[in-house]
């Protein structure tokens, strides 16, 4: 702390009641319009403090800058004003405070820490990696400049690294709570499910009513399939705190998983009960009753989840097929038509439509979106068998050809594919290489010779056709 620096009295006499904030903060803001200040620093410093603790920013930072009009060398004051700026999320701002408070005071490692947190928030990796290893320069058993480094790299999704750091702030304090959470997050993360439930239980030893944190071990848990333990943590999250959507909303999901739909549908229902907006919940439900088979109830509450989001792709597409299921073949064009404006490359959207369209008898339309399909998905096989078929049912033989030779592309023993090769090569009197095409096709799946016999009985007993395959 500078020489110009005074510290925030904590005494009993200048002690606040929150209820008496708005009096007493007129009562300094007079103190302060008349410049007679001296005698009332100690009880606005307090003032200051609680209007930081009660999130009034903005009451804060009005003190502080008439203090800091009065104080300009207060490298304490600085500090506070740039934690205030910080709080209302003015960083570019808050930056400036925290550096001129450096200025007065270099080496104080609060004002660092805090800087290198701002630097953060405006995506300055880097410099705030500096500031905490200046840190480190000057207490290199710091432990919050150690945790502040691993939750850099771990927002910068270098979990390697993150978890090195974590790990030296448990060497040296095992009884640091935070760092077990963040070591949970980052193992769980990096697919390390047994480390990410081991940190998750040894912070909750230490924190046990944090709900968050049972939160978070439901999730590993599910994970790793144990969803009955799952359902178990995010029931100890709701009982610390009922209004947890997130934790409603996934033991809605793991309820789902285990068949237990109705329960599910319950807890779905609850958080969006708490989250009004959470469209995600609505479809859920309405997912619920698609595979019950009750489609009308499904389509009410996908329609309920696309009024709270007009661009919400996933539940047009799924509305789509449940009109498609219902012969609403209008309704569900228009519906895929809506999730492809949505998503242009989303390939399940485009197969959707061309399925439907050859179904309507838009043989051109359903050309046309199985190809944009494949475009999407090259190496997608059922796409190109389905536009080989089409191709092949309006009689363009040389496109089903070359629509079956991406299917061999894909499965080199794909003796469907094989066997639809043929039948265009016999309509183009192209012999030899239907032959050949039927030789793999039995050899990879022989019952396809009962359906040859079914399609050419005129050819099924021929010698020569026997011959050709060399079965004579």
């Amino acid at each position: 702390m500078s020489f110009f620096d005074s510290e925030f009295s904590n005494e009993e006499e200048f002690d606040l009641p929150e209820e008496n904030f708005d009096e007493e903060l007129a009562s300094c803001k007079k103190i302060l319009e008349s410049g007679y200040v001296f005698d009332s620093v100690e009880r606005i410093e307090e003032l200051i403090q609680l209007s930081m603790d009660i999130d009034r920013y903005e009451d804060a930072l009005f003190l502080l800058d008439k203090f800091l009009e009065i104080f300009p060398y207060n490298s304490d004051y600085w500090l506070k004003k740039g934690i205030v700026l910080n709080g209302l999320f003015q960083f570019g701002e808050a930056l400036l405070a925290y550096e001129q408070s450096l200025s007065l005071n270099p080496n104080d490692i609060e004002t660092l820490i805090d800087k290198s947190a701002t630097e953060e928030n405006l995506g300055l990796y880097d410099h705030s990696q500096e500031s905490l290893e200046k840190v480190l320069q000057l207490d290199p058993e710091n432990d919050d400049a150690l945790f502040s480094l691993g939750l850099l790299f771990q927002r910068r999704a270098h979990l390697k690294t993150a978890i090195e750091y974590f790990n030296k702030v448990v060497a040296r304090d095992p009884e640091y709570s935070e760092v077990y959470y963040e070591l949970g997050f980052c193992y769980e993360n990096s697919a390390q499910l047994d480390k990410a439930l081991e940190s998750y239980d040894k912070f909750l030893e230490l924190d046990p009513y944090n709900p968050n944190g049972w939160y978070n071990r439901g999730i590993v848990l599910v994970k790793m399939e144990k969803l009955e333990l799952g359902i178990n943590s995010y029931d100890l999250a709701l009982s610390i705190r009922e209004n947890f959507s997130s934790a409603w909303f996934n033991k809605g999901n793991a309820l789902a998983d285990l068949g237990r739909l109705q329960e599910a549908i319950a807890c779905f229902r609850k958080s969006f009960e708490i989250d009004k907006h959470d469209e995600a919940a609505v479809y859920n439900i309405a997912n619920i009753y698609e595979e019950l088979d009750d489609l009308p109830a499904a389509i009410k509450y996908y329609s309920e989840s696309i009024k709270l989001n007009d661009e919400y792709y996933d539940a047009y597409l799924s509305r789509g097929f449940c009109y498609d299921s219902m012969g609403k073949y209008q309704l569900a064009l228009k519906d895929f038509n809506k999730a492809i404006s949505l998503s242009q490359d989303s390939a399940e959207a485009w197969y959707a439509k061309a399925d439907l369209e050859y179904s309507l008898g838009q043989i051109q339309n359903s050309i046309a979106s199985y190809s944009e399909a494949a475009k999407i998905e090259p190496n997608n096989s059922e796409v190109w068998f389905n536009l080989a078929e089409t191709y092949f049912e309006i009689g363009e033989w040389l496109d089903a050809l070359k629509a079956f030779d991406e299917c061999i592309r894909i499965d080199p023993k794909d003796a469907t594919s094989y066997y639809g090769k043929a039948k265009a090569n016999f309509v183009l009197s192209r012999t030899q290489e239907a032959i050949e095409c039927l030789k793999s096709a039995f050899q990879f799946d022989p019952t396809i010779r009962t359906e040859f016999e079914k399609d050419y009985p005129e050819i099924k007993s021929s010698k020569l056709f026997k011959r050709l395959i060399g079965e004579i």
